[in-house]
């Protein structure tokens, strides 16, 4: 039990009680906390409250969700970028990057992608490079190229990281093994993280996995990458526009905003009591109000209510993201 505990300072007596079990020696949680204490190895401001209510996704692959990992200012040369699956807390991907760029973003996710599949969504927070807060729609360059490859995207809550509650406790793991098992000199920060990784997935227990690793409850996605995705088809042709050279689109003789990142892509509208919302692919990107002529974020909240009362149906395979709480605001017509 002290050796393991030396092996891995960061792990309790519970998930070190099954490595022992694994290798045929049955000792009782209670029994392993107690030895680590009288070893003087147990930190009580160290310990972590368990979570009172779990929610995941019933198959692996439906939902990933992405985000970077902080660090201190002390540490420096590297900002790892998180790939998790929701169903099985598998770690998909875990790269050293050097900053919030989109374009080495986005080849790490082309490398995943490769290897392990797609997913049917992900989730990320409003931050770079997937969220820009400073452009009225909020969309970036790598945010379309997800959608458009087929991937519905769904964005947390401002100010709300508990919505990404599965990435946000694996970093809190990962500081804490960095901490007390941190990168030796000279070591390269991808060594490891690619370590870490596989420790996470295949070598530490995971309570909410009634102890199991990841790797038993994850298998490779069956959706294939491709480089250069087919043309999205619609479910209502009729429906369909072209986003103009300013960010816009015509409807009912009024020009709306949708998003200067989506020129020349084509989107779909939806009508409901007034209002229009507007897809790209199989993502939720925009609203319309038709009688005051305005364009603002999504109301998730609103078109969920509507879904429920069978007012709006879903395209195939599509989904609203959690959007910011923000006023409708009134863009420029032509």
């Amino acid at each position: 039990m002290i050796a393991l505990r030396e092996q891995y300072p960061d792990w309790g007596a519970r998930k070190l009680a099954v490595l022992l079990a694994r290798d045929g020696v049955v000792v009782p949680r209670i029994t392993a906390h107690r030895i680590l204490l009288r070893q003087g190895l147990v930190k009580t401001d160290r310990r972590q409250r368990a979570a009172v209510t779990r929610f995941a996704r019933e198959a692996p692959n439906e939902l990933w969700q992405m985000d970077f990992k902080g660090m201190p200012e002390e540490r420096t040369g590297c900002l790892p970028l998180v790939v998790l699956d929701d169903h099985s807390r598998y770690l998909v991907g875990l790269f050293a990057t050097l900053g919030t760029r989109g374009e080495p973003v986005q080849r790490s996710l082309e490398r995943t992608f490769e290897q392990s599949g797609m997913p049917q969504a992900m989730l990320m927070d409003h931050g770079t490079p997937w969220w820009n807060m400073q452009s009225a729609s909020g969309w970036t360059w790598l945010t379309v190229w997800l959608m458009r490859h087929g991937v519905r995207l769904h964005l947390s809550g401002l100010r709300h990281p508990q919505t990404q509650g599965k990435v946000e406790r694996l970093n809190g793991s990962m500081e804490s093994a960095m901490t007390l098992r941190p990168k030796q000199a000279g070591q390269n920060w991808q060594w490891w993280l690619d370590r870490h990784r596989h420790e996470h997935n295949h070598v530490r227990p995971h309570e909410a996995l009634g102890m199991d690793v990841p790797a038993a409850h994850w298998s490779p996605s069956t959706r294939c990458f491709r480089r250069h995705p087919r043309p999205w088809d619609y479910s209502q042709p009729g429906q369909v526009r072209l986003v103009r050279e300013n960010g816009s689109i015509g409807v009912g003789g009024r020009c709306y905003f949708v998003s200067r990142a989506l020129i020349g892509e084509r989107v779909q509208l939806e009508f409901l009591d007034g209002r229009a919302a507007v897809w790209f692919c199989n993502t939720l990107v925009r609203e319309f109000d038709l009688e005051s002529g305005a364009s603002h974020h999504v109301d998730f909240g609103q078109f969920r209510r509507a879904r429920t009362n069978a007012l709006l149906a879903t395209p195939t395979g599509g989904s609203a993201p959690a959007t910011p709480e923000e006023k409708p605001f009134l863009e420029g017509k032509q």
